[in-house]
C-alpha cells in the first residue's frame, strides 16, 4: 500500500514551546490512522499542520508525492472537521453540506445530486431544512462530516469529533464513522486522547507523549506489545511489577515478583540480574475467592478492596501481602459462584494460563 502522506523531520514550537520534535510519519492511503495521546502532546498541531493552519518550523510534508509544506490549506485536498463541528448557524442542513461546492461554482443540478447523494450516505436526507440547532449532537457531527467529504478530498482529518457525544452516542458513532470511512475508501487522520475509541477504529495508532511519537503500529501492536513503559501505562489499564532476572536457559527466564518465582518466555536481550519491568493485563489475571485452594504454587495471597460490577466483567482491586495493588478483570457467569467477591474477601491472585507478560528494560520510559 502506497504512502499518502509522508511527514519528514517536522518540528514546531511556539515561542520557548516546542510542541513537535522531528516527527517523522508515513500515512498509508486509505487507512485509518488515530493520533494518540494526552492533552498538550502535540496531536492537534501535527494535524493543524498537515491541514495547513499551522507551519511547520523545519520539516516537509508531501501529500501524494508532492510537497505541500508552504502551499495554503485550499490548495492541498484535504479537509478538517474541527472538534466544534463549526457548522454555518444561519445554512440549513443542505447549505452547509453544499457550502464548499457553491464556493467552486458547481453546477446546480450537480450540487443538488450530490448533496442528496450525500445525505442519504450520512442518513440525514430527512433533515436538509433543519437548521444546526435542532439537530443532536450526532446529527451536527455527521453534517460536518458530510461537507468535508463532498469536497472529495483525498484524506480527511477529524480533530476529537466525539468528544462533546455522551457515551452511547459517541459509541454509536464510532461505528458509523469507520463504516463511512471504509465505504468511502479515503484516508481519515483521527486526533483522540481516548484510548478505546483509538483501539476500537484505528488501522494503525501513533501514541504521541510530549511533541514525540513513542509507538506507531496496529492497535493490537501497541497493546500487548508496549514499547516502553509510558505507552503500558497509558494504553488501556496494566500491572507494572519492577523485578530483575534471576535466572535464564535457552528458552525461559525466570523473576521474582512479591517473593514468588515466575517462569517466562527467554529472550536474547535479557539477562541475569538485569532490572526489567514486568507488564500483566488485568484480563490475564484470575481472582480465585471463596473456592478452596489446594495448591496455591504460583498464585499470590490478597484481599479485596474494590468491585466493580460491569455486566459482562467484573473488575477487582486486589491488595497483596505487600501493600501494593493489582488489577484484575474477571469475566462473568451467572453459574460461576467463584465470581461473587465481597469487600475486604481474602483471595488468591494468579496468571492465566499462558498468560502474556511484557518485559521491559527498567531504563525505559
Amino acid at each position: 500500500m502506497s504512502n499518502i502522506i509522508e511527514i519528514k523531520g517536522v518540528s514546531k514550537h511556539f515561542g520557548d514551546d516546542q510542541a513537535l520534535h522531528n516527527i517523522n510519519l508515513n500515512i498509508k492511503n486509505g487507512e485509518f490512522l488515530t493520533l494518540l495521546g494526552p492533552s498538550g502532546c502535540g496531536k492537534t498541531t501535527l494535524l493543524r499542520i498537515l491541514s495547513g493552519f499551522e507551519t511547520a518550523n523545519s520539516g516537509t510534508i508531501l501529500l501524494s508525492g508532492k510537497d505541500v509544506t508552504d502551499i495554503p490549506p485550499e490548495e492541498r485536498h484535504v479537509n478538517l472537521v474541527f472538534q466544534n463541528y463549526a457548522l454555518f448557524p444561519h445554512m440549513t442542513v443542505f447549505e452547509n453540506v453544499a457550502f464548499g461546492l457553491r464556493c467552486k461554482h458547481t453546477p446546480l443540478i450537480e450540487i443538488n445530486e450530490r448533496v442528496n447523494n450525500m445525505l442519504n450516505m450520512v442518513k440525514l436526507n430527512k433533515f436538509a431544512i433543519r437548521k444546526p440547532h435542532q439537530l443532536s449532537g450526532g446529527q451536527q457531527q455527521r453534517v460536518a462530516i458530510a461537507r468535508a467529504v463532498i469536497n472529495e478530498p483525498i484524506v480527511l482529518l477529524l480533530d476529537e469529533p466525539l468528544s462533546a457525544l455522551d457515551y452511547h452516542l459517541r459509541r454509536n458513532m464510532q461505528i458509523e464513522l469507520k463504516d463511512l470511512q471504509r465505504r468511502l475508501g479515503i484516508t481519515f487522520v483521527f486526533v483522540t486522547h481516548d484510548q478505546e475509541e483509538a483501539l476500537s477504529m484505528s488501522d494503525r495508532v501513533a501514541v504521541m507523549h510530549a511533541g514525540c511519537i513513542d509507538q506507531l503500529g496496529t492497535p493490537r501492536d501497541v497493546y500487548e506489545e508496549p514499547c516502553n513503559v509510558r505507552v503500558a501505562k497509558f494504553i488501556g489499564q496494566a500491572n507494572i511489577f519492577d523485578t530483575k532476572i534471576v535466572h535464564t536457559t535457552q528458552k525461559t527466564i525466570q523473576v521474582e515478583i512479591e517473593g514468588e518465582i515466575f517462569t517466562l518466555k527467554n529472550s536474547d536481550e535479557f539477562a541475569v540480574d538485569e532490572n526489567v519491568h514486568i507488564v500483566i493485563r488485568p484480563e490475564d489475571i484470575e481472582v480465585w475467592g471463596k473456592t478452596e485452594i489446594k495448591d496455591t504454587t504460583g498464585m499470590l495471597p490478597g484481599i479485596v478492596e474494590q468491585v466493580i460490577y460491569k455486566g459482562s466483567t467484573v473488575d477487582l482491586i486486589v491488595r497483596l501481602h505487600s501493600g501494593r495493588s493489582v488489577s484484575a478483570t474477571q469475566f462473568f457467569n451467572e453459574d460461576d459462584e467463584n465470581l461473587e467477591y465481597d469487600l475486604h474477601e481474602k483471595v488468591w491472585v494468579k496468571w492465566m494460563p499462558g498468560w502474556e507478560v511484557t518485559l521491559r528494560h527498567m531504563d525505559t520510559e
